[in-house]
Parts: structure tokens; C-alpha cells; sequence
């Protein structure tokens, strides 16, 4: 979908690209993957902190505050986005 408007797609396509990129969901996030978590002790303001993930954290296959994961820098946080390339 890169350089074209979700509007050029039919509501289903533009449903699924969304799920893709949906970080509460953890089979869409794998080791290697760029990302934007949420540190705990940003949870107040929302900042986002970007990074390469090592490894997943949060067993469940989905969480409502997004996948706990820890990055190559050993930050700690919950994924809120995955950087798309």
C-alpha cells in the first residue's frame, strides 16, 4: 500500500492493512521488527520511544495497551505502533 491512498482500496483491504499494523496484536510483531512502545514511565504523556524489538514479552495473543516487548536498547515498553517500510 506505500505511496497510495487508502481510499485507492476497497474497506476490507483498508481493515486488514490496519490489523497489520495493530500492536495489541502479537502475531503482528517479530523480533527484528521497527517499533514505537510506550515506556511505563511514559504512560502519563504518551511519549513514544523508537526501536528494534529483541524479543517479545507479553505471552497473551493480544493486549488492549499493546504487546510488551523489549528493544535492542533493553527498553522495556508496550508497542503502540509498528514502523512500516
Amino acid at each position: 500500500m506505500e505511496g497510495n491512498s487508502l481510499m485507492d482500496y476497497g474497506e476490507m483491504d483498508v481493515i486488514a492493512y490496519i490489523r497489520t499494523m495493530d500492536g495489541t496484536i502479537r502475531s503482528n510483531i517479530k523480533p527484528g521488527m521497527r517499533v514505537n512502545i510506550v515506556l511505563k514511565k511514559d504512560q502519563r504523556s504518551g511519549t513514544l520511544t523508537e526501536g528494534t524489538v529483541k524479543a517479545l514479552l507479553t505471552k497473551s495473543s493480544n493486549h488492549p495497551h499493546g504487546i510488551k516487548v523489549i528493544l535492542e536498547s533493553n527498553q522495556v515498553g508496550r508497542v503502540k505502533e509498528i514502523i512500516s517500510d
